[in-house]
């Protein structure tokens, strides 16, 4: 199972286009929690052959994406992100909500917010 790379500003906007409900997670390679959510979210994402939503039935409506804030710096700044690990839902291109540093056992509950 995978999380969808965004690898630049204009891969974020194709993103929020192309899909109504969408789940991102801006992380850095260093930041220990974003070691600990990463597995919980590709367990709760899409398998990378079979759909670009998730493999869970009650988040199949959700794309699952996340973002290196090393690499996309300049979409970090845009977003406002200062903390990771920082997930941030959309619907229909408008921010929704976000949290930092979430914890393992709310996570669902966070997610199912996008529906």
């Amino acid at each position: 199972m995978t999380v969808h790379n965004i690898q630049s500003f204009q891969d974020y906007k194709d993103t929020l286009s192309a899909h109504p409900n969408v789940l991102i997670d801006f992380y850095a390679t260093w930041c220990g929690p974003c070691k600990v959510i990463a597995p919980l979210l590709v367990q709760c994402g899409p398998y990378p052959s079979t759909s670009t939503h998730s493999n869970e039935d009650k988040f199949k409506d959700i794309y699952f994406a996340k973002v290196d804030i090393e690499e996309v710096p300049d979409l970090a700044t845009e977003l406002g992100i200062r903390a990771m690990p920082t997930l941030v839902l959309f619907k229909n291109g408008e921010k929704l909500e976000e949290t930092v540093g979430p914890n393992p056992t709310t996570l669902p509950s966070f997610i199912q917010k996008a529906l």
